[in-house]
């Protein structure tokens, strides 16, 4: 495998991204930050702050109920996506909740693993 550079990080050919759906919620201080500094200014910080990890925005949505924010990101793996969901959770103006999204081809590789499985009381 050769290395290539994605977005400042090294990334070995075929190596593939997983996609996550990550769900926001601004504290009333984090609001506070969207009413002065607006929405495409927060935008470019969630990209910047994917960008480090080695992951990029597909898409972001600012939306009405109890979800301010939907963020639809590429990310190299579990421990990119934590570290994302640490990082925001700690500076306290937004909690996160992460989706893991798979693909169908995902899916199939699911269907023919083996597994050891007795539902209770059974």
């Amino acid at each position: 495998m050769t290395a290539s550079k994605f977005l400042g990080v090294a990334i070995e050919k075929g190596e593939s991204m997983s996609k996550y759906l990550i769900q926001a919620t601004y504290t009333a201080e984090g609001m506070k930050g969207v009413l002065k500094e607006g929405g495409t200014a927060r935008r470019q910080v969630v990209e910047r702050m994917v960008e480090s990890v080695g992951g990029r925005v597909e898409q972001m949505y600012f939306a009405f109920g109890d979800t301010d924010l939907y963020i639809l990101a590429d990310l190299p793996g579990n421990a990119a996506s934590a570290a994302v969901g640490l990082a925001t959770s700690a500076a306290g103006g937004v909690r996160t909740k992460t989706v893991v999204l798979l693909t169908a081809e995902e899916i199939d590789e699911a269907t023919r693993q083996k597994v050891r499985y007795q539902a209770p009381g059974a």
